[in-house]
C-alpha cells in the first residue's frame, strides 16, 4: 500500500472520514481534525508506518497532500 493508501485507510477506519472528502487539497480540519486528533493521527502513522514524525509541526490548516508528502519523506528517508 502506499503512504497515500496508507493514511487514507487510517483516517477512514479511525476517524470516520468519509472517503469521498478525501483529496490533496483539502485541509485537514476540512476533514474535522483538530489538534488533538492529528497527534492521535501522527501516533497511528507512526506506529503503522514505522516513522519517527516528532519533528513534523502540521496544523489543522495544513492539506491532506502536505501530510501525504511529510510522511512520504520520512517514510523513505
Amino acid at each position: 500500500m502506499s503512504t497515500s493508501e496508507e493514511i487514507s485507510a487510517l483516517l477512514v477506519a479511525k476517524f470516520g472520514t468519509d472517503p469521498e472528502a478525501l483529496g490533496l487539497d483539502v485541509p485537514l480540519h476540512r476533514l474535522r481534525l483538530d489538534s488533538l486528533a492529528l497527534e492521535e493521527l501522527r501516533l497511528l502513522i507512526e506506529d503503522r508506518l514505522d516513522v519517527d514524525l516528532e519533528d513534523v509541526a502540521l496544523t489543522s490548516r495544513d492539506t491532506l497532500g502536505r501530510l501525504i508528502e511529510v510522511v512520504h519523506v520520512k517514510a523513505t528517508a
